[in-house]
């Protein structure tokens, strides 16, 4: 066959040799060119998550992860000493040891006594309410301020001594402790506190409920099965999913609590370190007494607990959580 022309150069004939390489730079060039400037365009959007996952995320840790190894008060140039923060605080520290104890105590309490409540509330608006918008809203509110300092100080004044608590037991003649600084009962104004936060678990359990095809239940009563059976085996199976996604969830949280231990206890921890949580005795160490080695050995050691947990959570998720796989 002939050759052809494009724009004055001499192409050669198909399927004949291409000594210049004249079809790879007709064909291919612009090719290249568009996805070189896709990729471009798609670099320059992502640069700013880039620069803030580099800078601001990857970048400290791997410094916070140096300074673990190292004897650092801020002040004069980090000393490496190995282990020694690692093996101090799990042997020579009852008061990590002591924080580590109230955070788990806290955890094991506050995160059920959550869920379930989250739980009983959204069924109790999946029954069908008017206003249910205005409900909603109201109950959601105190999630959405979260650990606010505002709410912490509001907590302080409701369960202390001249509080609104023994106010009203006041009335009934109850003579009451100041909650807060008493060391048996200060830890539970928190776990308190953090049941009272059930709105974003609430409302995704809410959501979930909605999708529970109503002919499921009409066939377990038709069956005979009585309200808690269609909720021991309707409702809580087909919930499993959404319940274990916030297990994960209200774990990670209450192994973060700070603001709320902060404000009550007055950043000390205390009374007698009840609610001295890990966090704040992270904060103690590295901000207040300038053990900033120390504190970066918790935090990974923090970070390590976490990770363990929810492993295990996922691991034992395949016993107990259900998905739809779309057939009926």
């Amino acid at each position: 066959m002939s050759a052809g022309t494009v724009s004055g150069e001499v192409l050669p004939a198909r399927g004949g040799p291409d000594p210049a390489g004249v079809v790879g730079a007709v064909g291919g060039s612009p090719r290249r060119g568009r996805r070189r400037r896709r990729s471009l365009a798609a670099y320059v959007f992502l640069a700013p998550w880039l620069v803030g996952f580099f800078g601001l995320t990857l970048g400290p840790m791997l410094v916070s992860l140096y300074l673990s190894f190292t004897d650092y008060d801020l002040l004069t140039a980090p000393e490496w000493v190995g282990l020694d923060n690692f093996v101090t605080m799990l042997t020579d520290d009852p008061r990590y040891l002591n924080s580590l104890k109230v955070t788990t105590l806290y955890a094991v309490t506050s995160v059920p006594l959550k869920l379930a409540l989250a739980l009983a509330v959204a069924m109790a608006f999946n029954a069908g309410m008017r206003a249910l918008g205005l409900y909603r809203s109201i109950y959601y509110l105190p999630s959405l301020l979260g650990g606010s300092v505002a709410v912490a100080v509001m907590w302080q004044q409701v369960f202390g001594g001249d509080g609104l608590v023994n106010g009203l037991l006041g009335l009934l003649g109850i003579d009451a402790p100041s909650w807060i600084s008493d060391p048996r009962y200060a830890l539970w104004t928190l776990v308190a506190l953090g049941v009272w936060q059930f709105g974003t678990p609430m409302l995704i359990f809410l959501a979930g409920l909605k999708q529970v095809p109503a002919s499921l239940y009409d066939a377990a009563a038709v069956d005979g099965a009585s309200p808690w059976q269609r909720f021991r085996y309707v409702t809580l199976p087909a919930l499993t999913p959404l319940i274990f996604f916030n297990l994960v969830l209200q774990i990670i949280g209450s192994f973060q609590v700070f603001n709320s231990a902060y404000i009550i206890s007055n950043g000390t921890g205390g009374p007698s370190d009840s609610t001295l949580f890990y966090t704040l005795y992270l904060y103690q160490e590295g901000f207040t007494r300038f053990h900033m080695g120390f504190a970066a050995a918790m935090a990974w050691v923090l970070l390590l607990i976490i990770a363990v947990i929810t492993a295990l959570n996922f691991l034992g998720s395949r016993y107990w959580v259900h998905y739809d796989d779309g057939e009926r």
